[in-house]
């Protein structure tokens, strides 16, 4: 009796062993998802201002778009100085018209918002635009065409994004500017004749979060 009575405790000690090895497991696995889905339902600190509350993304956007227009500026330099042919020529020459104005609404809604804006490009559009001056003849036409390409693609469809979900009525407005803006920097660099739309394509299902820019703090004045 007593002997049955050890069998039935060690039968028990061993199911409850058994049951809290694999209870995380069984309240995992419906669970697995959740931290990437409050990660998606908490964009970050929301603040309030005049003009509606202000995301990270609406922030994001700011920055981005003015620290993209900082290497663009000097590549659309760089093109309409080498002027390897006339479409490119005016590519270049687009994007610097283009950026320049964009430039002055950035800072403005910067001001308005106390968003702080980097003073120079990212260490890998530094990068991108060592690799343009550095190539020549046939090769740098096709590395600026795609190259600027790539970027506004991407750049637009974090505009798209940020356009269709902010509650800022600045941001909405910057948004929309440099949306008009960056389709007409697109058409150009596209009409150049050197975009490989292949290249484009495969960039594009890439969404704008799997390609992360790190932007440089503001220099101390």
């Amino acid at each position: 009796m007593r002997r049955s009575f050890g069998s039935i405790l060690l039968v028990l000690a061993i199911g409850g062993t058994i049951g809290s090895l694999l209870y995380p497991v069984f309240y995992s696995y419906p669970h697995r998802f959740d931290a990437v889905k409050a990660a998606i339902a908490d964009p970050g600190p929301v603040v309030s201002t005049p003009w509606g509350p202000l995301s990270a993304a609406d922030r994001d956007l700011v920055v981005q778009v003015e620290v993209d227009g900082l290497w663009e500026v000097s590549a659309g330099k760089q093109a309409a100085d080498r002027a390897p042919t006339k479409a490119v020529k005016e590519a270049g020459d687009e994007l610097v018209t283009g950026h320049t104005e964009l430039d002055k609404r950035v800072r403005t809604v910067a001001a308005d918002l106390a968003i702080a804006l980097p003073d120079r490009p990212t260490a890998e559009q530094q990068g991108w635009l060592a690799q343009l001056t550095a190539a020549q003849d046939g090769e740098y036409r096709h590395l600026f065409a795609n190259l600027l390409r790539e970027e506004h693609g991407r750049i637009f469809q974090q505009l798209a994004q940020v356009r269709s979900s902010t509650r800022n009525t600045l941001v909405r407005d910057l948004a929309t500017f440099a949306n008009r803006t960056e389709l007409g920097h697109i058409s150009a660099l596209e009409r150049t004749g050197y975009v490989d739309f292949d290249t484009v394509a495969h960039g594009s299902t890439e969404s704008p979060a799997a390609v992360p820019t790190v932007v440089p703090a503001p220099s101390s004045p």
